[in-house]
């Protein structure tokens, strides 16, 4: 989450945040994981960690801190993303 932080936020974080973001970002993949999701390749789990650190990063530049709101907006963004992508075979 920190590299995504420095990746995708332009430095805009003071340490307090980033502790807040990565808190969010660790309870959103610690649910996604203890929902039973499986990946199919390490690449698809990078997406997808990919996506929910995005999504927390770019609330958090709009002025969200609260933990909870990032943690449920992200994993809200992932699984709108999945109603979006075309069914598996």
């Amino acid at each position: 989450m920190v590299r995504a932080i420095d990746k995708y936020s332009g430095g805009v974080f003071n340490p307090d945040d980033v502790r807040i973001l990565v808190a969010a970002f660790d309870g959103a993949w610690r649910s996604l994981l203890a929902s039973g999701i499986t990946f199919e390749s390490d690449r698809e789990s990078k997406a997808v960690r990919d996506t929910l650190a995005k999504h927390i990063i770019e609330q958090a530049r709009y002025g969200e801190r609260d933990q909870r709101r990032l943690r449920d907006g992200a994993l809200l963004q992932y699984a709108l993303s999945k109603l979006k992508s075309k069914p598996r075979k």
